[in-house]
């Protein structure tokens, strides 16, 4: 059933696993779990979100993972964020860090606004940047 409500998706991405929380609107944050990082896991995802609301947006944190999920997701219609780590806003005290709930913070912060993105490079922009740093270490 799909609306012209707007999906909010936090990603927390790691190499083997991606753990998924979502809101609707304003409603409640539920954690959807994790799921892998293969095309056909994502391809699952996409489909998924797609048929809870018309519009989605998805953030993760930047990191090893790159921008290879933004870029699919991008390619699936959905609007995608990176953000940086030291960007998000976090409370005094708050250390306690699970996937869990760095998934659920990163829906809260979208859906109020308070994280910025990060420049996407180009493909081509990227892999020059990698041949740059391959070559500096090289040196």
């Amino acid at each position: 059933m799909q609306n012209v409500s707007t999906l909010f998706v936090g990603l927390d991405v790691h190499k083997d696993s991606i753990t998924v929380a979502y809101a609707l609107d304003g409603g409640e944050v539920e954690v959807l779990g994790k799921i892998g990082t293969t095309q056909a896991d994502l391809d699952r995802l996409c489909k998924r979100l797609l048929s809870k609301a018309k519009h989605v947006r998805v953030v993760y944190e930047a990191g090893p993972f790159g921008y290879v999920l933004q870029r699919r997701l991008s390619d699936k219609g959905i609007q995608c964020m990176v953000c940086a780590p030291t960007q998000i806003p976090r409370k005094p005290g708050d250390r306690v860090k699970t996937d869990r709930r760095d998934a659920i913070k990163l829906v809260r912060s979208l859906r109020a606004g308070d994280l910025s993105a990060v420049n996407i490079p180009t493909v081509e922009d990227e892999a020059f940047r990698d041949l740059a740093r391959t070559w500096a270490k090289s040196r």
